[in-house]
């Protein structure tokens, strides 16, 4: 009894190594030593086998540790496309295996922390073949005297920006752009609350999501989600607009095309602008999902 005690006191006490060289440059450049990795033995006085649980925990912290986004391409403003830059992650399969090997190796004295590359979604060779293109366009007006409006205008325009929505795959307004907040630059500015004007955080974001589902108003998307303003607004002809709030409603639609959609959104000059591209082949998709 006493043996199970010990031997359970010191799996408690053991901790988690410092997996990053403090000098190196890269947060991939991770080296676990010997000493570290026998401390994942399940049973402290025969190490014969490792501790899997713990052996899990250590896996889902280094990726922590390394984990790098990847980037996808864009276009700027000027029209040139930015190339992609790749992600990084732990190689699961290939750190198992360097693992158990520097385990049950006595002469062993650690190992490098293996890693791959994680691919973005969109690169600059797909961007190049879905903005040749153009499928829908659709523009409208505010007035850049209210600074507060302008700001939420622009930085909901840059969030639909160089989105890309695959075939078959839901977009939806909420999700891309995400909560307006103070900490992200949105501003108070007028809303529509119940058919009275108010104010709130990111007030004028609507005037983007109307404009964009008049460009993807096409026989190729399927409008899924939409609601109109319970007063009529300015920017848009009666019935033509899309609200959108946080904890409210969203606008979000699904593509129907055989072909990947680029939406190109800017906000300059008082000018709200939506334009979707696709590929030079792409048609309205009839079949079965």
């Amino acid at each position: 009894m006493k043996r199970v005690i010990i031997i359970a006191s010191l799996l408690f006490c053991l901790t988690i190594p410092e997996f990053v060289n403090a000098e190196s440059e890269r947060p991939s450049d991770v080296f676990i030593k010997k000493v570290e990795v026998n401390q994942y033995s399940l049973n402290e006085i025969d190490q014969l086998f490792i501790d899997q649980r713990r052996l899990q925990t250590l896996i889902q912290q280094l990726k922590q540790k390394v984990y790098q986004p990847p980037v996808n391409a864009r276009i700027n403003k000027r029209g040139k496309i930015i190339p992609e830059q790749l992600g990084t992650t732990v190689d699961t399969d290939e750190f198992h295996i360097l693992f158990h090997k520097t385990f049950y190796d006595a002469t062993a004295k650690g190992f490098n922390v293996p890693t791959m590359p994680v691919y973005p979604r969109v690169d600059k060779t797909l961007l190049e073949e879905i903005s040749k293109k153009q499928l829908g366009s659709y523009v409208t007006h505010y007035k850049e005297t209210n600074q507060e409006r302008t700001r939420n205008i622009e930085l909901s325009a840059k969030a639909i920006d160089n989105h890309v929505v695959f075939p078959g795959e839901l977009f939806s307004f909420n999700k891309v752009v995400g909560e307006r907040t103070i900490d992200k630059g949105y501003k108070r500015a007028p809303v529509i609350v119940k058919g009275e004007l108010s104010e709130d955080v990111g007030g004028g974001i609507c005037q983007v999501s109307s404009t964009l589902f008049n460009a993807v108003n096409l026989q190729g998307i399927e409008i899924v989600e939409r609601y109109t303003h319970s007063k009529q607004v300015p920017y848009v002809p009666p019935g033509k607009d899309a609200t959108v709030s946080w904890w409210g409603p969203d606008f979000s639609f699904k593509n129907r095309y055989n072909q990947p959609l680029l939406i190109r959104a800017d906000a300059n000059n008082g000018k709200m602008r939506v334009r979707i591209f696709s590929s030079d082949i792409a048609e309205n998709f009839v079949g079965q999902e």
